[in-house]
């Protein structure tokens, strides 16, 4: 831990902070809590970057900490040699305060460092980041973003040529010169203008536009059937004030929907999020405005992507007028099973299909894809690990050819030209699904009803065990010490059939032991498996301060699923 006073009064007195931070700082001066939560340590770089909260200090997101952070990836980026580094890197913002600043001050350290920079004109999608690393040959990409975090937030995503997040070797290099070098006097800057003169920053806009959205419609597998439907078929569409707003409505109007609703309050780019506490997809309560639009309007479907649009959340209409959300499982399910029946009636379904899932989805995904003769694959969380599936298939003889990837935290990625989640596409196949319900006399209530039927009834829960402060680091990883040294028997009374470990890869049961080894390994999860066909799994998250668990059942009835959600609920809430 860092001497926090100590580094305290070397930013004070550093040449390099301006005047309204130094009177930011000053303002904390009689405050030693708020001085220990700013200066305790740095903010963790891991494979997801840098995120935390934003504010003047060593724990906090602002400029000094995006210049550090570049300086370090600049090192490790010229270590891979000058062919590498002229390649150049991307660089790309989404609607967050401070955000289009810290982007180009990544920019302004790269350029200096010799590595050119394309940098966006404007925020833009996430995944129109990880095409454009794979489209200019770049090698490396930066996102400055916090994603669907609270408006407190941002963060500092960091790319590989491949377009995906980081591997963890990368990453660890990243943080190991960061820990090396001195936050103010090892960082290499030029002036923003000076740079463009030398044609080291170059802007980047519309023209990658045009061409991510070729590929982006080209996933679209029956465009048919939102043109049978294209006169009476309404969507609501909210950006949260984010990156969606321009792409994911044209993107809708190519695919053939004429009536699209935007939300016009929340179509305005603001990053203090006026209009929601979080605008986080994955909460109902964010799309009040847009529930409000549709019903004047006489919509079944909304769809909303979250700040940097890498997740989309949809709502559909129940027979009681009430709009209801779709899980991100229920999502994936129902886009598994549509590309499965769509492509077959349309000729299209690759040689060898495949669908990649997280071990903490829904294994309804899996009972879908074995049914339809489709290979499953799952990964850790985190798509850098789904892209790397990816790869593989590419790169091995297996054959593969990827339907869909997602995890039920409303991430989908569909088609190989994106590495990352992609809620421009995701928007685009779930207008196209939509649509062919909607000819059917259906919404998508309807047809995970249907799904229900067909394959079993599923449910699925996920839970925070929040631990912030100063402590919460320790308080997280002494529950996961505590759960390998004294092993459960039982979760809520069920009986645990077998418990995996990623982090070593060891599979166990109670009274014998360890049996085997886990496909893959390397992660701090643990994965309980049930006597009653239930999951329990735990898992550090990786980019805040909480413990996410995750309940997955099976029963006979979505009633009975939703009994044992609260069993395995109310056991989660006694581990705080």
């Amino acid at each position: 831990m860092t001497d926090y006073m100590r580094e305290y009064r070397r930013w004070l007195d550093s040449p390099a902070i301006s005047e309204s931070e130094w009177r930011e700082l000053d303002a904390i001066k009689d405050q030693p809590e708020e001085i220990e939560s700013r200066f305790y340590a740095p903010l963790d770089f891991g494979t997801a970057g840098l995120r935390g909260v934003m504010g003047v200090g060593l724990n906090r997101m602002n400029s000094h900490v995006v210049k550090h952070a570049t300086q370090a990836f600049a090192s490790v980026i010229l270590r891979e040699g000058e062919e590498s580094a002229r390649r150049g890197v991307i660089i790309c913002y989404d609607c967050r305060e401070h955000s289009e600043e810290f982007s180009r001050e990544a920019a302004c350290v790269m350029a200096a460092n010799g590595i050119p920079v394309k940098l966006f004109d404007a925020l833009r999608p996430t995944p129109e980041l990880s095409f454009a690393i794979r489209h200019f040959g770049a090698i490396a990409g930066i996102n400055v973003t916090a994603s669907h975090n609270p408006r407190e937030y941002n963060g500092y995503k960091v790319y590989w040529s491949d377009g995906a997040q980081l591997p963890p070797a990368h990453a660890d290099s990243i943080a190991d010169e960061m820990a090396r070098i001195d936050i103010f006097t090892d960082i290499k800057s030029l002036p923003y203008d000076l740079a463009r003169e030398k044609g080291l920053i170059e802007i980047i806009g519309d023209s990658i536009d045009e061409v991510f959205l070729e590929k982006v419609l080209a996933q679209a597998i029956d465009p048919a059937a939102v043109a049978a439907v294209a006169d009476e078929f309404k969507v609501v569409y909210t950006p949260f004030h984010g990156a969606g707003y321009k792409l994911v409505p044209e993107a809708l109007r190519r695919l053939g929907v004429k009536l699209i609703f935007p939300v016009p309050e929340q179509m305005v780019i603001d990053g203090a999020f006026p209009t929601v506490k979080s605008p986080n997809p994955e909460n109902p309560e964010g799309f009040y405005l847009a529930t409000e639009l549709a019903r004047r309007v006489g919509a079944k479907l909304i769809i909303g992507t979250d700040p940097d649009s890498d997740r989309v959340g949809t709502m559909a209409l129940a027979p009681d007028g009430e709009f209801v959300t779709i899980s991100g499982n229920q999502m994936g399910v129902l886009l598994l099973d549509y590309i499965i029946n769509a492509r077959r009636a349309t000729n299209t379904m690759p040689e060898k299909p495949a669908a990649l899932k997280s071990i903490v989805t829904t294994e309804m995904a899996r009972v879908v894809a074995e049914s339809n003769g489709v290979h499953m694959d799952e990964t850790f969380t985190g798509f850098k690990f789904m892209a790397e599936k990816l790869a593989e298939y590419e790169q091995t003889p297996s054959g593969y050819k990827s339907l869909i990837a997602y995890e039920e935290s409303y991430g989908y990625m569909i088609g190989d030209f994106v590495r990352d989640k992609d809620a421009v596409t995701a928007s685009v196949l779930i207008a196209e699904m939509a649509s062919s319900y909607y000819a059917k006399g259906m919404t998508l209530l309807d047809a995970i009803e249907a799904l229900y039927e067909k394959y079993g009834c599923f449910a699925e829960k996920t839970m925070n065990l929040v631990m912030p402060g100063v402590d919460g680091l320790e308080k997280m990883a002494a529950l996961m010490k505590s759960l390998r040294e004294s092993p459960p028997a039982e979760i809520a009374g069920a009986q645990i059939l077998r418990q995996r470990d990623y982090l070593g890869g060891k599979l166990s049961v109670p009274g014998l032991g360890i049996v085997g080894n886990t496909e893959i390994n390397g992660s701090n999860v643990l994965y309980y498996e049930l006597e009653d066909g239930a999951s329990f799994i735990i898992r550090p998250s990786g980019t805040e301060p909480k413990i996410k668990i995750y309940i997955l059942v099976r029963g006979e009835s979505l009633d009975s699923c939703q009994e044992k959600i609260a069993q395995y609920e109310a056991y989660a809430n006694e581990m705080k």
